[in-house]
């Protein structure tokens, strides 16, 4: 989740989360044990009196130096924070409003043209921006959370300490749980991403290394825009099947493919290069590397735009009706959409932090709403035009995939960069995933982010584990970020904000009917989107 910051003498912390003790030292370990006894000093502060009596605080020589912070958007980034003194940040409102954009945007880009075909041209655009406004307005509802809480300094709370206030300790258990299903879900995601990307990586490369041109045995177009159509030849498996008609070592060729399959050994192959990168106690080095989701999103609009421009625009209005080429505007599978939707824009768990960042706090809501804005014409953007310009006929709007990229075949130059750049980037974030999962769960049992090498094992192969099943058995990332979304969404998204809303209205004696029938519809919204997940 997010890692909020160590505040100066005038804004001493009175609670601090273990996890939230951060170490940019590559020698050591993120959590030292000095740190540790710290924290513990400080919590001993905290309980001498109440929250609000200022008269026994943390002196200084208990408080920790300025030191870095990292925020987590699930598929999106974990982005690094400057530290900030004096209550406030540095940032200006430009640059809050690019780091919201940058924290959010993420992988999840890459299954919104299928979303869009699952729902309908139109009634996916309507959902694109319906789904936008809701979650600003829950968003809005956690950055106004803390403000709501009388008789307490709350300035160093992130919204997991607002739902303790409220729930107790079912709302520390049901945070815990809802982002460890956020952070295990993006983890398995990137694990079948980062298997696709390796496969069609090695595939054109060692075609190109050994000059063998190949074509895939799945339908496709013609001309060198080549868009394929894998689903329609799903039933013989052939993402790992080819034809070769020039040039190279036919035997060599074969046991190639034998031992470079998509599902059957690549995913394995991973486990060698990231399993000990998990087990490292300080991954904050790979957070130097940031600024590779910017640029991947940056080029995947570029691709987006150089392809519609080659393929044209294919649309057909069937408003109920589905024909062979084209799907209905309409379509009762919308709530796939809905799903994916919940985590692309999901940034609840962390906007605190970001906005706290923000050097006019008077602007936040401004600068929260022009993001989710740029992010919401970002998706829009992708997923209208990838489906507009999706050739049909002669294939039909079935064929786009969950994985867009998956659309164009691996000797597709512009796709063969889209795939390099996502693979580096998701090595990178993967492990500071793997550490954020591990702190939020060994702290929580053990009491130490790194009990012993045996206990951070066993967690990271069942991660591991679950991300290679998936990815051999159930490669579907479209589904996996729905469920994943809705779930997770359903806590921090709709659920928590409204009911918190509502009890410190009710509690102010300010609740209303028109309220209280509002916010009880978000959350019933929410649970229809978990539901029917499971029934679509």
């Amino acid at each position: 989740f997010s890692f909020f910051p160590f505040f100066s003498p005038s804004f001493r912390p009175f609670h601090v989360e273990p996890t939230n003790i951060v170490s940019e030292n590559d020698d050591m370990q993120r959590v030292t044990d000095e740190a540790s006894a710290m924290n513990k000093r400080i919590h001993y502060y905290s309980r001498l009196t109440s929250p609000a009596d200022k008269a026994l605080i943390a002196p200084d020589h208990v408080l920790p130096a300025p030191d870095e912070i990292y925020v987590y958007s699930p598929l999106g980034t974990a982005f690094k924070v400057d530290s900030y003194t004096d209550g406030y940040g540095k940032n200006s409102s430009l640059v809050t409003i690019f780091v919201i954009w940058n924290t959010m945007m993420g992988t999840s880009i890459l299954s919104i043209p299928w979303g869009v075909k699952q729902a309908g041209f139109t009634s996916g655009i309507i959902l694109i921006l319906l789904m936008g406004i809701l979650t600003l307005y829950c968003c809005y509802r956690v950055v106004k959370s803390r403000q709501m809480i009388p008789l307490t300094d709350t300035s160093n709370w992130e919204f997991p300490d607002v739902c303790k206030y409220y729930f107790g300790s079912f709302g520390q258990w049901s945070s815990l749980l809802f982002s460890m299903v956020s952070l295990v879900g993006a983890m398995v995601v990137y694990w079948v991403l980062m298997s696709n990307f390796l496969f069609n990586t090695g595939k054109f490369i060692y075609n190109f290394v050994h000059d063998i041109n190949v074509t895939d045995i799945v339908p496709g177009t013609n001309g060198s825009n080549k868009v394929i159509c894998p689903s329609a030849a799903s039933d013989h498996s052939p993402q790992n099947r080819s034809v070769m008609f020039s040039s190279g070592n036919r035997t060599g060729f074969e046991l190639f493919e034998e031992w470079w399959d998509k599902s059957q050994t690549v995913p394995f192959y991973l486990i060698a290069v990231l399993l000990p990168l998990l087990n490292l106690k300080s991954p904050s080095f790979f957070a130097k590397f940031n600024v590779l989701g910017t640029v991947s999103v940056i080029y995947l609009v570029f691709l987006v735009t150089v392809k519609a421009v080659h393929l044209g625009i294919h649309l057909e209005f069937n408003w109920f009706t589905e024909n062979e080429f084209f799907v209905p505007e309409f379509r009762v599978l919308f709530p796939q959409l809905t799903g994916v939707l919940t985590l692309a824009f999901f940034i609840h768990n962390c906007v605190i932090t970001l906005l706290q960042n923000n050097r006019n706090q008077e602007n936040n809501v401004r600068d929260l709403s022009i993001a989710y804005f740029l992010v919401g014409l970002t998706y829009l953007y992708v997923g209208v035009i990838i489906f507009a310009s999706f050739p049909s006929p002669p294939l039909s709007k079935e064929c786009i995939e969950q994985n867009f990229l998956d659309n164009f075949p691996s000797d597709d130059i512009m796709s063969f960069v889209a795939r390099i750049f996502l693979l580096f980037q998701m090595m990178t974030v993967y492990p500071l995933l793997g550490y954020l999962a591990r702190v939020q769960l060994l702290r929580q049992f053990f009491g130490n982010a790194y009990p012993s090498l045996f206990h951070v094992l066993i967690l990271n192969l069942a991660i591991v584990g679950a991300g290679v099943a998936m990815a051999r058995f159930y490669p579907n990332i479209g589904s996996i970020i729905r469920y994943s979304g809705a779930t997770c969404g359903l806590a921090f998204v709709f659920m928590y904000p409204s009911l918190i809303y509502m009890i410190s209205l009710h509690r102010a004696g300010q609740l209303t009917w028109p309220a209280l029938i509002i916010h009880i519809f978000i959350i019933l919204l929410g649970l229809a989107n978990l539901i029917a997940q499971f029934l679509l």
